[in-house]
């Protein structure tokens, strides 16, 4: 029997899940404020907040990450177009490696998106938890004052990490800048281009990741409650308003603040984050 979305939503509104409503909205601070602070699109806090809150809500296991990491991809679109519009006011984005770069970096999310799709949720898990591992380590062990590559960003490493960068990108549900300043930074961007640029190539990321985790959930016919897709509409309302602002915050921040001990938090976070992923959801 087929449930009317208007009692869907008056459940969801019920006291019964007032928590999870109050636990979206505390989630959603700091995932607009490291968007804006990093470049990043929050993806790497969403997606794991977004599959806790989901998990007991009676979400399809089949399709609880890809839940997800399609609504993570939603709600990045508008926090990003806020973190770019206040990094390029301090000319921190550069039009020419988002146009050249960015071009193989969306050619990879396509790649990913398809992979991620005819996944199941145990495999975007491992996916997920290997990933978090890396760059978190990568968070850990780098250091402001890491050597700079002689090697100029040729067309064969923008092309080879462009795509690699895209494919990882699609079944995390992230922007991709915690990979892309990385990279940029390697090859001689100074650290606020290359956050402004990657925080731009990320809401095309983010744009084309919505859109596929759309039309795959419609096409697989997911059917799953108040989302269209693999997007989940109540979590992308309660989301957008507060990471909008936060993102904001964040991105005015990177420009005023020391990120070294930040940085190092954040990795520590993801640790846990990959932690808890191994130990509770490796019977998927």
């Amino acid at each position: 029997m087929k449930i009317e979305w208007v009692n869907l939503l008056n459940l969801i509104l019920s006291s019964q899940y007032s928590f999870y409503i109050l636990l979206m909205i505390v989630t959603a601070i700091p995932v607009g404020f490291f968007a804006g602070l990093f470049g990043i699109g929050g993806g790497l806090i969403t997606v794991p907040f977004l599959f806790f809150i989901f998990e007991p809500l009676g979400i399809d296991k089949n399709y609880l990450m890809h839940l997800a990491v399609g609504t993570s991809f939603a709600i990045i679109i508008p926090t990003s177009i806020v973190s770019v519009y206040t990094h390029n006011k301090h000319n921190s984005v550069d039009p020419n490696i988002v146009k050249t770069y960015g071009l193989f970096v969306v050619i990879g999310v396509l790649l990913g998106t398809t992979f991620a799709a005819m996944a199941k949720t145990k495999l975007l898990v491992i996916f997920f938890t290997i990933v978090v591992f890396c760059i978190g380590t990568y968070l850990l062990i780098n250091s402001n004052h890491q050597a700079i590559s002689k090697n100029k960003f040729k067309l064969h490493f923008r092309i080879l990490f462009g795509l690699i960068s895209g494919f990882i990108s699609a079944p995390m549900g992230i922007g991709g800048a915690v990979m892309n300043v990385p990279i940029l930074k390697y090859f001689g961007y100074p650290i606020k281009r290359a956050i402004g640029s990657a925080a731009t190539i990320g809401f095309i990321i983010a744009l084309c990741g919505a859109v596929g985790f759309w039309y795959s959930g419609s096409i697989l016919n997911v059917k799953l409650p108040l989302s269209i897709g693999f997007i989940n509409i109540p979590a992308f309302l309660i989301f957008i308003p507060i990471t909008m602002f936060m993102a904001k915050v964040g991105a005015n921040s990177a420009h005023k603040i020391d990120k070294n001990k930040l940085q190092v938090f954040f990795g520590i976070f993801l640790y846990v984050v990959g932690t808890i992923f191994v130990v509770r959801y490796s019977g998927l």
